[in-house]
């Protein structure tokens, strides 16, 4: 069992949504003891029965506004089952996971601020690859230390989502 999941994910095709990928493919070469790396195109259900085995989870996705280089937010576990099959958030994630399993992991999201989302090519932008440099070396300062630490100082509070509205969104 390891302690820490990293799950990286977003569509490398889709230029600067590749950075959730881009996070998970360094860190899996760093071959940090007792941490998991996992890249997709999209966080499904069946990763639900994965988190149970681990204290931490991290998600690491695009981010297409906010803060430079990155932002990481506490993940609150969601009691709702607005998620589809196509579409599942990590708070949505992490509460199936305690439904299911009785999991009580935290889970951190890692917002890395992309510009290029318009085209197709497996590149990250100038100002992309910038922000991914400063959120590895921030991400591997937190699993080096094995502190959560410096997720907490770091983190923001998770805004609050309407799940309808949320689901209307990703219907578009």
């Amino acid at each position: 069992m390891s302690r820490v999941l990293l799950v990286g994910y977003g569509n490398p095709g889709r230029l600067d949504d590749g950075l959730g990928p881009a996070v998970a493919e360094h860190l899996e070469g760093l071959g940090l003891p007792d941490v998991t790396v996992q890249s997709d195109y999209q966080l499904s259900v069946e990763l639900a029965e994965e988190l149970r085995r681990h204290e931490l989870i991290l998600f690491a996705d695009a981010a297409v506004s906010g803060a430079a280089p990155f932002e990481v937010r506490e993940v609150t576990p969601a009691d709702g089952s607005s998620f589809s099959t196509h579409s599942v958030s990590p708070a949505e994630l992490l509460g199936l996971a305690r439904r299911l399993f009785g999991t009580n992991c935290r889970g951190f999201t890692l917002g890395i601020r992309g510009y290029a989302f318009d085209a197709f090519g497996e590149r990250l932008s100038p100002q992309a690859t910038e922000n991914l440099a400063a959120a590895v070396a921030f991400i591997e300062r937190v699993l080096r230390g094995d502190t959560l630490d410096l997720l907490v100082e770091r983190a923001e509070p998770e805004p609050r989502v309407d799940p309808k509205k949320a689901m209307s969104d990703t219907a578009a």
